[in-house]
């Protein structure tokens, strides 16, 4: 009985002295971090909060594709935790909201992808980051 006792317990503690591992990706490899910031003008398409990186799709009307089409931009945010705890939530932006954007660029120009530094919707001034937030 004592063995069954000592091998429940020796199995109680590996079971709860595992730290999970949490991995990520390196923007690095995605966007090109040291390049000088691209900024892009357009309507929003699409606001996905979501975790591991919320995303903001923008259809910039001047920038045509090959097929003649508006480019739509595919630009990388925060995590929803960490967007709430910057005041950014799903209704912050709206489909069709016009919006200017500052961004890292993707490292294939044929993505149309953007890291974003930055977001604002000139109609009301609304700007993020505020204060002293960073784009990370």
């Amino acid at each position: 009985m004592k063995l069954k006792l000592a091998l429940l317990a020796v199995g109680f503690g590996l079971m709860t002295g595992v730290t999970p591992v949490s991995a990520h990706h390196s923007f690095a490899g995605t966007y090109l971090e040291d390049a000088p910031p691209m900024k892009i003008e357009g309507e929003l398409k699409a606001f996905l909060v979501r975790n591991p990186h919320s995303f903001v799709h923008v259809e910039d009307a001047k920038l045509k594709d090959k097929d003649g089409k508006p480019v739509r931009w595919s630009i990388e945010w925060g995590a929803a935790g960490q967007l709430a705890q910057q005041g950014v939530r799903t209704g912050t932006l709206k489909v069709g909201d016009k919006v200017t954007v500052v961004g890292s660029p993707g490292r294939n120009p044929e993505d149309y992808r953007l890291r974003m530094r930055s977001i604002t919707r000139p109609s009301d001034g609304w700007t993020w980051p505020v204060g002293n937030q960073t784009f990370n």
